[in-house]
């Protein structure tokens, strides 16, 4: 999750990106009343370096290249929407845009009807992810042989 000094933009951003394609373009089929908009920048699709550190608190290192798409919208009201997400879909990029423009003009129709929905999908495959992690662990311990 979030640390607790991020602004709400941001965690709806986070909820975003993490949220499949198909989810997202299914949310904004079902949104009423669709503003008019246009794309002032991308959907454009390129890298970013991956950076990490050793042991998580080592040296950082160069770990390796992601693809990432970027996009800007801006509504006919005025708001400007921006998205990055893993990966080369497009649409994605344009969806989560739009909806960061619409959450900055109603936060809590976009909360309501998109972010609390992802936030639940989100957390309950994180829950099954943990189940079944949880179903393969082993519990190592040492024997005591009974020779005295």
């Amino acid at each position: 999750m979030q640390p607790a000094e991020a602004n709400p933009r941001q965690e709806a951003m986070a909820v975003l990106s993490h949220a499949a394609a198909g989810r997202l373009a299914e949310l904004w089929s079902a949104w009423p009343d669709k503003p008019t908009f246009h794309k002032v920048r991308g959907p454009e699709t390129g890298l970013v370096m991956v950076r990490a550190r050793a042991g998580g608190g080592g040296n950082p290192f160069n770990l390796g290249e992601a693809t990432v798409t970027r996009a800007t919208v801006r509504l006919e009201s005025g708001e400007v929407g921006h998205a990055y997400c893993l990966g080369r879909d497009g649409d994605k990029a344009v969806t989560s845009a739009l909806f960061d423009a619409l959450f900055q003009r109603d936060a809590a129709t976009v909360e309501a009807q998109v972010l609390a929905p992802l936030r639940a999908e989100l957390e309950a495959a994180d829950d099954r992810r943990r189940d079944e992690t949880a179903a393969t662990k082993v519990d190592f311990f040492t024997m005591v042989r009974g020779d005295d």
